[in-house]
């Protein structure tokens, strides 16, 4: 393999580690389990420590993300499967003893046999899966059959605990996703099942607190489209990482008589576009932000961004440049970006040391046409091109801010799914943020705008169109 040639499968396993929600754990989790000595370091990013990676092993991993890995011989069928997957809170606690294990479980089965879900299934559809402390439960047929298993089975835990002491109450949590799977023959000849759909909704479920539904990305995804009254139950959480590495994409599952309001309270790595490198900055505050972005490529969603600052020297000396950082959702060279950077009196400016030129993350300063003094501001236009292929721009404030105003064009042929969600920086937690982002639809064009005013550092907010 040339050296052009890894590259090219360096830049397609990134692209991949994208769509998938993988990241450089789940690299270095493949180069671990085959147990090879390669000198890379945990605070590598993905590009640097595929670079360290022989030709063969990025052909192994490339093959890996395809699925081109799996041993097809003994696979008999694949196809996707709608999840639920519960477990019973405590229900391997040493300290509790088996005969009231046992009954927890004898109760669970009983209340999910009585569920009109269950008791109207297609069996012919349906897997069905002991784990132990709980159930999994496959349906093919429709994405709502997890859900509304995990409704019911909710309500009717609230009747049957009502009697019960709390050593005795049946606390579950529960995990639902959609995925595939693959039916594989066992030793003795009988099907048997394993895929990402299972192995991924037992990782949703796993993230899930006390009495709480846990749902992914997928099978939320499929919900909304299935019906616009599940946006009211599904409430985004956040990007938690699994111990593999993968990224899995959550929502707290929850509305009157079922799930829990509150978010587990774990400490989880996240992995946002919100910047984790940088710091808040003590030399600069701003009277104005605006960022307005357009869509100009609905297929690639390419998108044209515009930052325009009103930046104020806060600082005890002159500065002579202006620090810049970008993210984005495809790999990228700085030169293909387009950037542009004009002051107040239209001088285009300088771009001085590019201090991080990675695929996903650029670091660069922009050098003034005369020092900026202390006490004085200045306006700043900063342009650039990047596809946003997941719909969404995050931007982290370093420093404070008077006033921010977002704008975003998006052609009418795109569907939206307009939502502003503020993000807590130290647990990676998401709520919708206030106020209401205003839509305005035109002939050809939708804009969405939101405008908030006293932004303090370390403030950070998801847009999505």
């Amino acid at each position: 393999m040339s050296s052009n040639e890894k590259a090219k499968q360096i830049g397609e396993i990134l692209g991949l580690l994208e769509e998938t929600n993988r990241d450089e754990d789940w690299i270095l989790h493949e180069i671990k389990k085959r147990d090879l000595k390669i000198p890379v370091k945990s605070t590598m990013d993905s590009y640097e420590i595929l670079n360290y990676c022989s030709h063969n092993l990025i052909g192994e991993i490339l093959n890996s993300l395809k699925g081109n890995d799996i041993a097809t011989p003994e696979v008999v069928q694949m196809k996707t499967y709608h999840w639920f997957f519960s477990d019973v809170v405590a229900g391997s606690n040493p300290l509790i003893p088996t005969k009231a294990q046992v009954n927890k479980l004898v109760a669970l089965n009983d209340i999910i046999l009585q569920t009109r879900t269950f008791k109207e299934r297609n069996a012919a559809s349906t897997i069905i899966l002991p784990t132990g402390d709980g159930q999994a439960i496959g349906f093919s047929n429709n994405p709502e059959k997890p859900l509304l298993l995990a409704i019911e089975l909710y309500k009717a835990l609230n009747k049957y605990n009502t009697s019960k002491r709390d050593k005795e109450k049946l606390l579950l949590r529960i995990g639902i996703e959609s995925g595939p799977i693959y039916f594989v023959k066992d030793p003795e000849g009988k099907n048997n099942v394993w895929g990402p759909g299972i192995i991924m909704t037992r990782r949703v479920m796993d993230l899930a607190g006390d009495a709480q539904i846990f749902a992914g990305g997928q099978i939320a995804e499929e919900l909304v489209k299935q019906s616009p009254k599940y946006k009211d139950v599904l409430h985004l959480v956040q990007n938690y990482k699994t111990k593999y590495g993968e990224m899995a994409t959550t929502y707290n599952v929850y509305g009157e008589g079922f799930g829990t309001k509150s978010a587990p309270l774990k400490p989880k790595k996240i992995s946002t576009n919100t910047n984790r490198h940088v710091k808040a900055s003590r030399n600069f505050t701003f009277n104005s932000i605006v960022v307005a972005l357009k869509i100009t490529n609905p297929k690639t969603m390419q998108t044209h961004h515009t930052w325009i600052w009103d930046v104020v020297n806060i600082s005890k000396k002159p500065t002579s440049k202006i620090f810049y950082y970008l993210d984005g959702q495809v790999p990228k060279n700085f030169t293909d970006l387009n950037v542009k950077i004009t002051d107040g009196d239209k001088n285009r400016l300088k771009i001085g040391e590019i201090t991080t030129d990675k695929p996903f993350r650029k670091e660069f300063h922009v050098i003034l046409v005369k020092p900026l003094l202390p006490k004085h501001r200045i306006k700043l236009v900063l342009e650039y091109d990047w596809e946003d292929p997941e719909r969404f721009f995050s931007y982290k404030f370093l420093s404070r801010a008077k006033k921010f105003s977002y704008s975003c064009m998006v052609p009418n042929e795109i569907n939206l799914k307009n939502k502003i969600l503020k993000i807590d920086t130290g647990t990676g937690y998401r709520v919708h943020a206030t106020p209401p982002a205003t839509i305005k639809r035109l002939r050809n064009m939708t804009i969405i705008s939101w405008k908030k005013s006293s932004i303090i550092p370390q403030d950070a907010y998801e847009f999505y169109w």
